[in-house]
């Protein structure tokens, strides 16, 4: 992308003025212009702190207002397996370059390296691995490639993300997502919502899970899911810590790998980004929620892999019980490596 030749390196004051001059356009809400006024004042206290100047980032705002102009103009529809775009315009490249001046870098962490190569070489050789991991903020994915792409460039842009409504729907956050391979879901949280529109979101789930169950009978992928269904939130007394995993949702995955034949293995990720994009401290089903960074680092840390089968000591006859002990399980290896970045 050719920052320079589209806008050449413009001041604060031409976001400022494009960002008025949108209020002109029939669909552009008081309110979607005081979330990312709001949005860039925040990123723009990070960034300047992190050593970057109003030349290396304020185009990348332009860019950012300009593709939400464009989308509640035009809304993008997302296939149940959407495969990133990186041309005529990149966003997988913007999605990367907008999170970077937010990040801490020389704080930032990845571990289980050991781990991580087994990952690859399973990929690498034609079987499957799938991630269960916890949920942070709506950026996750980016934060995952910039910690993995100079180590393995093409892995790390080949992931494939399991996500949900509001990230296909919400115009702040469809610029990011159009930059991902996205296996598109409408969680339990929302499907009810409208009532009108269940059965449409039923059939789209089940399509997506035949593309799923295609890609798993392919081989060579890793899927990146968040049993939780939603991103980790606040607890009352400041304290953050991953929201626990839904067992359906594991068995799910579980079901679908055995189903696949394709040798599929399960890895634990921990990961923390909360302080570079925090969610709302409650769940909201409005779309447009407030956009405030503080800025931080990303911690990742992968662990061993899951025996899915014998991951208890006990017998464990009771489906239901035996589905839920398997949840906890995998849950509380993630907590373990996530407390390791406190």
């Amino acid at each position: 992308m050719d920052k320079s030749s589209k806008y050449n390196h413009p001041g604060k004051n031409v976001f400022f003025e494009r960002l008025q001059k949108a209020l002109l356009e029939p669909a552009f809400t008081k309110k979607l212009h005081d979330v990312i006024l709001a949005f860039y004042n925040s990123y723009e206290k990070v960034a300047l702190k992190n050593g970057y100047k109003h030349k290396d980032f304020t185009w990348i705002f332009i860019d950012y207002l300009e593709q939400v102009l464009s989308y509640i103009k035009d809304p993008f529809e997302f296939e149940p397996f959407h495969k990133q775009i990186r041309l005529p315009y990149d966003y997988f490249q913007f999605g990367i370059d907008f999170l970077k001046p937010l990040v801490h870098m020389e704080e930032s962490t990845l571990s289980g390296l050991n781990h991580f190569e087994e990952i690859k070489n399973y990929v690498l050789h034609k079987e499957n691995v799938i991630l269960f991991a916890n949920h942070q903020i709506e950026a996750d994915p980016m934060a995952i490639t910039i910690m993995l792409m100079e180590r393995a460039p093409k892995f790390a842009k080949d992931i494939i993300y399991v996500a949900g409504e509001r990230v296909l729907t919400d115009p702040l956050s469809v610029p990011f997502s159009m930059g991902c391979n996205l296996l598109c879901i409408y969680s339990k949280r929302y499907i009810d919502n409208p009532p009108e529109q269940k059965a449409h979101k039923q059939l789209h789930n089940t399509k997506t899970m035949q593309l799923m169950s295609e890609l798993l009978k392919e081989g060579g992928h890793c899927i990146y899911v968040a049993p939780s269904g939603g991103r980790d939130r606040k607890a009352v007394d400041g304290t953050i810590t991953p929201t626990p995993f839904d067992p359906q949702s594991i068995e799910m995955f579980y079901l679908m790998a055995k189903k696949a034949k394709t040798p599929t293995h399960f890895f634990p990720l921990a990961l923390s980004t909360y302080t570079i994009l925090p969610p709302p401290e409650a769940v909201q089903t409005e779309l447009g929620e407030e956009r405030v960074t503080e800025g931080g680092a990303i911690h990742l840390a992968f662990g061993p892999e899951i025996d899915m089968d014998n991951f208890s000591k006990e017998k464990i006859t009771d489906k239901h019980l035996r589905r839920k002990a398997r949840a906890d399980y995998i849950y509380d290896l993630v907590v373990k490596d996530y407390k390791s970045f406190c």
